[in-house]
C-alpha cells in the first residue's frame, strides 16, 4: 500500500498534465483570455444546439436508380452482344416501363442470347437481380427485380451520404453531422454555419459528368422541338454559355462517365485569364478517354455536367495521359466549387432541400450557462457532502473530481469531439457518478477498521475490495455506453461519448490518483486512527 515507485508517480502526473493542458484551450474560449497562437490548440467542438448554425433535410430522386440500372444493363447488353461469335445482331431497343426489351434479328439466336446474358444479369450477387423472359419468339424482355432495385438505392444513399460528407470537409467547416433519415433522406446539420446558401448550392449539385460524342446527323429543327434521333439524346447548354437556349443533340451510348476521376483543380486560363477547372483520370479512365479521342478525331463532343453541356469542343488530336481541362462561364468561386464537387465524386442521385433551418447562438449560449450552472451546483454540494462526511479522504475525492472534469474536457478536445447539450447532460451525470468510487472505498475502509483492522490494513483492503465493484459497475456502464454510440446518432452519440470518457477518467481519479494521495499521506504521517 504506502510502495509507490517514483516512475509510477511521475507517469501519473504526467497522465494528468497532459491532459489538463489540453482542456485549456477550450476553457479559455470562453473568457477574454487568448491562448497563444503558436502553440498547439486542441479544442472542443460545440454541436448545433449549442454553437448554432444549419440544419438541411435532403431527400434524394431514388428515381434515377433503376433509370440508371437500365442504361448500365442496356449498354452491357450491346456490348456482350457484339462480342459473342458470331454476333448477335439485335434491335428495337426499348427501356420504357421500368424494363430492357430488345428484338433479336434471328429468332434461332434465343438460345445463344441466353447463355451470353446469364452473366450479366446477375451483378449484385442476387440470385434473381434481373428475370429474363421471351415474348413473340424473338424479343428477349430483361426485368429488374424489386430485391435488386432495393440494394442499389441503398447503396446509393451510402455513397450519397459519402460525397455529402467529403463535400462539406472541403469547405472546411468542422464536426458536421451527417446522418441518414429513413431510406431516401439525409440529415445535415453544420454547427457556426449561419447562411446555407454556399452549402445548399454544393449539396444541390450532383457533379455528374459525362464526355459524349455529338450526333451531327442531327436536324437542328428536330432538336430545336425536343425530337432526337434514334440512339440519341438532347441536353440543353448551361446557363451562361454561348449557346444558352439551346439545345444539343448527343449520341446516347459510348460516351465517358467521370467516375474514374482522381483530381480536379480550379484554374485560370493563361491566355484568356478565364476560370477553368482541370481535371485528371485514373489508369483506367485515361484509357478510356484516350480510345474516345483517338477513334474520333475531328469530330465534335460535349462535355455535359448535370444534364447540361457546357461546352462542345471539337477533337483535334488525341488526348493521351488521362488530363483535361473544363471551360465555361465560369466564375473563380463557380469554378473552385466544381473543382469540389468532383474531387468529392457525382453523387448518384439528385440531392433536394426539402427543409431548412438556422439555429442562432443564443439558445446554445443559453444552454451553456444553464449547464455550466447545473455543474457548478451540483459539483459544489458533491464536495460538501463528502468533505463532511468522510474528512480528509472526502477532500482527496473533491480533488480527484476536478481532475476528472479537467480530464474529460482535456481528452475530447484532444480526439475533436464534438459537445451537445445531452453530452453536458452526460457531464453532470458524470460528476454524481465520479464519486461512486470513492464512497464504496471509503465506506469499506469504515467496515474493516470497525473490524478491529490496522489502518494500513484497513485502507489497504478497502481499496482492494470496493475496487471488484467499482470495476464491474463501469464494465456495465461501458456496454452501455458504446450500444448507444454504435447504435445512437447525434445528441445520443454525444452522450455516449462523454459517457464512456467519464468512465476511463473516474475510475482513473478515484481509485488510482486517490490511492497515491492516500498513501504518500500514510508514509508522512503513520497516523494511529482514522477519522473517517
Amino acid at each position: 500500500m504506502l510502495d509507490y515507485p517514483t516512475w509510477k508517480k511521475a507517469f501519473y502526473w504526467a497522465l494528468c498534465a497532459i491532459f489538463m493542458l489540453a482542456a485549456l484551450p477550450s476553457l479559455l474560449s470562453f473568457t477574454s483570455i487568448r491562448w497563444p497562437a503558436a502553440l498547439p490548440s486542441p479544442t472542443i467542438n460545440l454541436g448545433l444546439d449549442l454553437a448554432g448554425g444549419s440544419h438541411l433535410l435532403l431527400e434524394a430522386d431514388t428515381a434515377q436508380v433503376a433509370q440508371q440500372r437500365l442504361e448500365t444493363m442496356e449498354e452491357s447488353v450491346r456490348t456482350a452482344m457484339r462480342g459473342a461469335e458470331p454476333r448477335i445482331q439485335i434491335g428495337d431497343v426499348s427501356t420504357r416501363g421500368g424494363r430492357l426489351s430488345f428484338m433479336l434479328g434471328n429468332p434461332g439466336d434465343i438460345d445463344r442470347a441466353r447463355e451470353v446474358l446469364m452473366p450479366i444479369m446477375n451483378g449484385s450477387g442476387l440470385s434473381q437481380d434481373w428475370t429474363l423472359s421471351v415474348v413473340d419468339g424473338s424479343r428477349i424482355v430483361l426485368t429488374p427485380s424489386q430485391a435488386a432495385l432495393e440494394v442499389a438505392v441503398k447503396d446509393a444513399m451510402d455513397v450519397a451520404v459519402e460525397v455529402v460528407r467529403k463535400r462539406i470537409d472541403e469547405l472546411g467547416t468542422r464536426e458536421p453531422t451527417i446522418l441518414r433519415q429513413g431510406d431516401t433522406r439525409i440529415v445535415v446539420q453544420v454547427p457556426g454555419l449561419s447562411d446555407p446558401s454556399a452549402l445548399k448550392e454544393l449539396l444541390g449539385q450532383t457533379a455528374k459528368l459525362e464526355f459524349k460524342l455529338v450526333d451531327e446527323g442531327a436536324l437542328p429543327s428536330d432538336v430545336a422541338q425536343g425530337i432526337a434521333p434514334p440512339g440519341s439524346q438532347i441536353f440543353p447548354f448551361a446557363e451562361g454559355s454561348p449557346q444558352q437556349g439551346t439545345s444539343l443533340a448527343v449520341k446516347r451510348l459510348g460516351g465517358i462517365r467521370g467516375d474514374n476521376l482522381v483530381g480536379a483543380n480550379a484554374s485560370v486560363d493563361p491566355q484568356t485569364n478565364e476560370p477553368l477547372v482541370n481535371i485528371q483520370f485514373d489508369s483506367t479512365g485515361g484509357k478510356r478517354f484516350a480510345d474516345l479521342t483517338t477513334k474520333n478525331v475531328n469530330k465534335p463532343f460535349a462535355i455535359i455536367l448535370d444534364n447540361e453541356v457546357i461546352s462542345a469542343p471539337n477533337i483535334n488530336e488525341p488526348i493521351l495521359g488521362g488530363a483535361a481541362r473544363i471551360s465555361g462561364s465560369f466564375t473563380p468561386e463557380s469554378a473552385n466549387n466544381l473543382a469540389i464537387a468532383l474531387r468529392s465524386g457525382a453523387l448518384p442521385v439528385d440531392l433536394t432541400v426539402i427543409e431548412q433551418r438556422t439555429v442562432g447562438p443564443d439558445l446554445g449560449a443559453d444552454s451553456i450557462r444553464k449547464g455550466m450552472i447545473a455543474m457548478a451546483i451540483g459539483s459544489l454540494l458533491v464536495i460538501v457532502l463528502m468533505i463532511s462526511t468522510y474528512g480528509r479522504f472526502g477532500i482527496y475525492s473533491t480533488f480527484a473530481l476536478v481532475l476528472n472534469v479537467l480530464m474529460i474536457l482535456g481528452i475530447m478536445a484532444i480526439l475533436n469531439t464534438t459537445l451537445t447539450l445531452p453530452g453536458i447532460a452526460g457531464f453532470v451525470l458524470t460528476i454524481g457518478a465520479a464519486v461512486d468510487a470513492n464512497v464504496l472505498i471509503n465506506e469499506r475502509i469504515r467496515e474493516e477498521r470497525k473490524r478491529g483492522r490496522r489502518v494500513v490494513t484497513a485502507i489497504e483492503t478497502g481499496y482492494k475490495e470496493a475496487s471488484r465493484a467499482i470495476y464491474d459497475a463501469n464494465v456495465t456502464n461501458l456496454i452501455a455506453g458504446a450500444l448507444l454510440f454504435i447504435f445512437g446518432s447525434g445528441p445520443v452519440r454525444g452522450f455516449a461519448v462523454v459517457l464512456v470518457i467519464g468512465l476511463f477518467t473516474s475510475v482513473f481519479t478515484a481509485v488510482s490518483m486517490t490511492r497515491m494521495w492516500v498513501a504518500s499521506w500514510l508514509r508522512k504521517a503513520r497516523p494511529a486512527d482514522l477519522n473517517i
